[in-house]
């Protein structure tokens, strides 16, 4: 226990102490004289005996003169039926240290001894349930709110999902309506609504470019045949036939470029159309080192192509991107510059990477790059023949075949592509 208790009459006789009441507590002198009787007390006197040893009346001591200010001081200055004042004081014995409070009454000394120890481990053990119990209540109501909120949060995480699979080429797709809440479904009829507003846009868009290249393949055509008919039957070596030649360059041009407008507007659509065989990735590369050797024998070449790298895919649209990517690797370099060409089987995919030197491509120019249209001012201060469309196809028909082409991070002095492509299951024939 961390209570004691003790109690002993005026003679000194214990009328009460605890079993477990410390023997090494020393209260010698400690204890105040027994208080006399206070104002109001009827304290009964000793009954008196005359010689005869019989009882007499007890004397009543007379009255006090009537008024207060005829009291003894100390009678008059303690007010009646007031506690005795305590004794606190702090003992250390062998089973720890004791808070003692002794009070003094007429007819008796109580004395009251605390355990400070116990107490100590009982306010520990109390103060580690208020601890565990506060961690355990804040955990409960975070967890209460995690839950809360996720709930809260299940129609807008639905409405997310369905979103993301809205893309360019599934504009027509809508949010329905039974996936939300009734909060939502306001705003997902104001994005449903948008959506069509785009479709509409995005396929007027599309169809004009496709049937714009489609028109104009015909009177291409016939101007071509027309300047090449021109140029056969006009004098050798005449400024006539020098300026019809130019016309027929350009002619070529324009052909060039209406063609890829063509295939961008099907890839928009998402209509291209692959004649998928097995397409030898290293074979072509070959080729093409056969070629380069004759359009820039100014530059030096490195390759690593490993032989037997087959794809699945179109053949024609394949080579038409690497010849891209090639022919930028030419009309982009530096003077006695270098191409280096690699293509390797990594894991599931065939990469391929061709890097060449080059001037720095602005860091602000290097997201856009694959944007239509677009040729930096570093392509139009060169007067680098394009239009800006080549790496924009390139990169629809990659990833018509389920591959990437991406703009490498390279050191300064040099530009590389990478293109990856799902490598085909048989080797090939």
């Amino acid at each position: 226990m961390s209570m004691v208790l003790l109690a002993i009459d005026p003679e000194g006789k214990t009328i009460y102490k605890s079993s477990n009441w410390p023997v090494d507590l020393n209260l010698n002198g400690l204890w105040t004289k027994f208080p006399g009787p206070r104002l109001g007390e009827d304290r009964p006197l000793p009954p008196l005996r005359d010689r005869t040893n019989k009882l007499k009346p007890p004397i009543v001591p007379p009255a006090p003169p009537f008024g207060e200010d005829r009291l003894p001081p100390p009678l008059r200055d303690r007010p009646p039926n007031v506690p005795p004042q305590p004794i606190l004081v702090t003992q250390k014995t062998n089973r720890g240290n004791w808070r003692v409070g002794l009070v003094s009454f007429p007819d008796l000394h109580i004395a009251v001894a605390v355990n400070l120890n116990i107490i100590n481990q009982e306010m520990f053990v109390v103060e580690n349930i208020f601890v565990i119990s506060i961690v355990l209540i804040l955990f409960l109501i975070a967890a209460g709110a995690w839950a809360l909120s996720g709930s809260a949060l299940v129609p807008i995480k639905q409405l997310i999902l369905t979103i993301q699979k809205v893309t360019v080429n599934g504009l027509n797709e809508k949010v329905p309506l039974d996936v939300t809440d009734v909060e939502f479904v306001e705003l997902i009829e104001v994005f449903n609504e948008m959506l069509e507003r785009l479709d509409r846009s995005f396929k007027q868009a599309s169809r004009f470019s496709g049937d714009a290249a489609h028109e104009l393949k015909t009177p291409l055509a016939i101007l071509q045949g027309e300047l090449e008919r021109t140029l056969q039957q006009v004098e050798m070596g005449s400024e006539i036939q020098e300026r019809v030649g130019y016309l027929l360059d350009e002619v070529h041009r324009l052909s060039r470029i209406v063609r890829k407008l063509l295939l961008l507007s099907l890839a928009d659509a998402g209509q291209m159309s692959l004649y998928r065989v097995e397409v030898n990735i290293s074979a072509i590369l070959t080729d093409m080192l056969d070629d380069l050797e004759l359009i820039a024998p100014h530059l030096g070449v490195e390759t690593s192509i490993a032989m037997g790298l087959w794809v699945n895919g179109d053949q024609d649209l394949l080579t038409q991107v690497l010849q891209n990517l090639l022919s930028n690797a030419i009309k982009y370099n530096l003077p006695k510059g270098w191409i280096n060409i690699s293509a390797h089987s990594i894991r599931e995919n065939v990469l391929i990477t061709i890097s060449n030197a080059s001037e720095d491509i602005p860091k602000n120019e290097r997201a856009i790059i694959f944007d239509r249209f677009y040729r930096g001012d570093w392509a139009h201060s060169r007067k680098v023949d394009g239009a800006g469309l080549g790496l924009s196809l390139a990169r629809e028909i990659v990833q018509a075949h389920r591959g990437r082409l991406t703009l490498d991070s390279t050191p300064s002095g040099y530009t590389s592509f990478s293109l990856s492509l799902p490598k085909s299951n048989s080797q090939g024939a």
